[in-house]
């Protein structure tokens, strides 16, 4: 004797389906327009920057060219830290840029081999880049 399972259990609703498909379309569309507003968000910041170039002028001194690229009317706040031969911090210089190249004068407590860029910070923008 076979029996039909619907005819034992009871057939599932027939709204299911379709309201499974349309919430799982309606997920889909959330988290893609998430996804897109993220990329943009991050890929478009208010402030960029880059060291271009830099000059360990004596032992105690270390001059940098720093490209920042600001966004109107973005106030904004920018680090670069000169480190020795050994990799140890020796100099660290925060400053307020202006848009273009910027050439800053770090102040170090031995001679400095490299200049690092820790990042320029912008109001609602609190990840340096």
């Amino acid at each position: 004797m076979t029996t039909d399972l619907a005819d034992r259990y009871g057939a599932p609703a027939r709204w299911r389906r379709p309201a499974a498909i349309g919430l799982s379309a309606v997920l889909a569309v959330i988290g893609l327009t998430w996804l897109g507003w993220t990329a943009w968000f991050h890929g478009s910041p208010d402030v960029r920057s880059e060291v271009v170039t830099f000059d360990v002028t004596d032992d105690h001194q270390v001059e940098a060219r720093v490209d920042v690229r600001l966004a109107e009317d973005v106030e904004a706040s920018c680090r670069v830290r000169a480190l020795a031969e050994d990799k140890t911090a020796v100099g660290e210089l925060a400053f307020t840029p202006v848009n273009g190249v910027n050439e800053v004068v770090i102040r170090t407590e031995r001679r400095a081999t490299t200049v690092e860029k820790l990042g320029c910070t912008a109001p609602g923008q609190p990840r340096p880049r």
